[in-house]
């Protein structure tokens, strides 16, 4: 993916009036991107890219990924999309 997203309007999005803005802890809002608010590389399990952690039952637990959130993110997240489309393939 060449450079020009970084100046497109659809590769980066913020709610600052949303209850939950930012939703994970950053020292960077004003880079916040709110794009992913739920993450598409969540599917993916443990083969997401992004710092989670599974809970004692098994849950994984994003609160302290911040990789969809980051404006710089924005095309690593969509060249995963292939994947996401793999594993929601119907087969046979």
């Amino acid at each position: 993916m060449n450079d020009e997203w970084r100046t497109k309007h659809y590769s980066f999005f913020q709610n600052r009036v949303c209850e939950y803005f930012p939703c994970h802890d950053t020292e960077k809002p004003e880079d916040f991107n709110c794009l992913f608010c739920y993450c598409p590389l969540y599917a993916l399990g443990d083969r997401c890219g992004g710092g989670f952690q599974y809970t004692e039952k098994g849950v994984k637990d994003c609160t302290k990924c911040l990789f969809p959130h980051r404006r710089e993110n924005y095309p690593q997240v969509v060249e995963r999309f292939g994947e996401i489309a793999e594993l929601v393939r119907k087969k046979g």
